[in-house]
């Protein structure tokens, strides 16, 4: 009898230890970050793995990865996000979650900013029924339309021969208008080891790339949206020669078609991307060509059509 009694005053514990309460942390958050240089952007995707959780990093710049130390004491999360190396100082984050937020800092060497996540939207829409006629974004005559951003000293897009030109490296460029839910058109000439964007409402890029061949997997590669969403269907490479792009975004839901082939097939893209100019995930962005990678690409036949009211 004191056996089976002293087993049930221990099984409230025992369900305890092996089924937690779900962490507050669970979820995807979006990151808007003030830096000396401008706005920059980041995204966290953390769900539960058993009694721990897995971690997902989006810097402001390259791919998303996976953060494996980690510590979580009731409310509070400290991320190692980076490890120290010879040329640089590690990154930590410390986040307090609170009422559906996440602030903190993030500190790098003698360096501290504040954070705020704030929950990235759901968007999820009905596919669109009808849509207007494709409008052009790029008239083939001058740069009406699109401006320079990030390096613009530097800015080294031109329009020759009716085509957009990015003659080399320097300044991206950005759309002058925004947009939501679209259908966009693109013809693109990539040459050979050249690296590129195109950016979905400068939050989510499609990877435009002939890097030597073995250097990028497939959800870098050409086509991809970058370290999120690799291609379907890997199609010949065609440095130097003309390919047609048309992308279909409605909330998250991304169809993407290469050249007549359909590549891409309604997946959701997770969230931002390297690169973002923002994190405002639930507004209208502009596009954004990325120029500061390499310059060498050529655009030309730039459409968009959007929902009908």
């Amino acid at each position: 009898m004191l056996r089976a009694a002293f087993l049930v005053l221990l099984s409230p514990l025992f369900i305890s230890a092996a089924f937690p309460q779900t962490s507050p942390f669970i979820g995807r958050w979006d990151f808007n970050i003030s830096t000396p240089r401008g706005n920059r952007a980041n995204w966290l995707g953390i769900t539960q793995n058993g009694e721990g959780l897995t971690i997902r990093f989006q810097p402001t710049g390259g791919h998303v990865h996976l953060v494996p130390d980690y510590n979580v004491k009731g409310s509070h999360l400290t991320l190692n996000v980076s490890e120290a190396s010879k040329k640089r100082p590690g990154m930590i984050w410390e986040l307090d979650a609170h009422a559906g937020k996440l602030t903190g800092t993030q500190t790098v060497g003698e360096k501290t900013i504040d954070l705020t996540g704030v929950r990235a939207p759901e968007l999820k829409r009905s596919a669109r029924k009808a849509w207007t006629k494709p409008e052009p974004l790029f008239n083939g005559k001058d740069l009406n339309g699109w401006r320079p951003v990030g390096n613009t000293a530097q800015s080294h897009w031109v329009v020759k021969d009716g085509l957009l030109v990015n003659e080399k490296h320097g300044a991206n460029l950005q759309s002058t208008q925004t947009f939501a839910d679209f259908k966009l058109h693109f013809d693109v000439n990539c040459p050979e080891e050249a690296n590129s964007g195109f950016y979905l409402r400068g939050r989510y890029e499609l990877q435009l790339e002939y890097e030597p061949v073995g250097t990028e997997p497939p959800e870098r590669g050409m086509g991809s949206i970058y370290g999120r969403i690799a291609p379907s269907t890997v199609l010949p490479r065609k440095p130097g020669q003309w390919e047609s792009f048309d992308v279909m975004l409605v909330g998250r839901t991304l169809t993407v078609v290469r050249d007549g082939t359909k590549t891409i097939d309604q997946h959701e893209i997770e969230g931002i991307t390297g690169g973002a100019l923002d994190a405002n995930e639930g507004e209208p962005g502009a596009f954004y060509i990325q120029g500061d990678h390499t310059g060498g690409l050529k655009f030309r036949n730039i459409t968009v059509a959007v929902p009908r009211p």
